[in-house]
C-alpha cells in the first residue's frame, strides 16, 4: 500500500484526505485515503476523488472481503471506456470474484459509474494500475480546468 500511496502523493496538484481520530469525518472512514485533484489545496465541494484506498469493508460494500488483516483495495475512477477495454480482455479473471487479489475488476458497487477496483495490487497489475492512476489524474485535471471558477466569499466580506 505504501508504494501506491507514494505514487498518488507524487502526482501534481493532489490533495489527500486521510480521516482519522479527531477528524470531522465518521469513524468508518478512518484509515482510508481519498485523492482529489485540488491544486489550490482546498477540498473540492462538488468533485469526487479520482482514486481511493480503503482498508475495510463498508456496510454496503463487502464483496472484496477487506476486513481480514493485510487486505485493502485501490479504487480508481478509470471511466467507462477503460471498463469496456477491461471487459474485452480475454485473460481477465472472473469479474464476479471481487475478493480476488491483484486483479483489476469493475468496482463491486460503482463499476457502472466507471470505477475499477484492485484488492492488494501487486506484480501482476502494477503497470496497468500505474497507467489507470495517471489517466484518472489527467481526467480529474481536465474536469477541473473545464469548470468555470466561481469566486468564493472571503471571510473578511469580499470575494476572492
Amino acid at each position: 500500500m505504501d508504494q501506491i500511496l507514494q505514487t498518488l502523493r507524487s502526482l501534481d496538484g493532489v490533495l489527500e484526505l486521510a480521516p482519522g481520530p479527531g477528524s470531522a469525518f465518521p469513524e468508518l472512514a478512518w484509515g482510508d485515503h481519498f485523492f482529489y485533484y485540488a491544486p489550490d489545496g482546498r477540498l473540492p465541494e462538488r468533485e469526487q476523488p479520482f482514486a481511493t484506498v480503503v482498508t475495510k469493508d463498508y456496510p454496503d460494500d463487502t464483496g472484496s472481503a477487506l476486513d481480514p488483516p493485510g487486505r485493502w483495495r485501490l479504487n480508481i475512477h478509470a471511466g467507462r471506456g477503460a471498463l469496456a477495454a477491461l471487459a474485452s480482455d480475454p485473460d481477465r479473471a472472473d469479474p464476479t470474484d471481487h475478493a480476488a487479489a491483484d486483479v483489476v475488476l469493475p468496482h463491486p458497487v460503482y463499476g457502472a459509474q466507471g470505477w475499477v477496483a484492485v484488492v492488494n495490487p501487486g506484480e501482476r497489475t502494477r503497470s496497468l494500475v500505474a497507467r489507470l492512476l495517471r489517466q484518472a489524474h489527467a481526467d480529474a485535471v481536465r474536469r477541473t480546468e473545464r469548470r468555470p471558477r466561481i469566486p468564493l466569499p472571503d471571510p473578511a466580506g469580499g470575494v476572492e
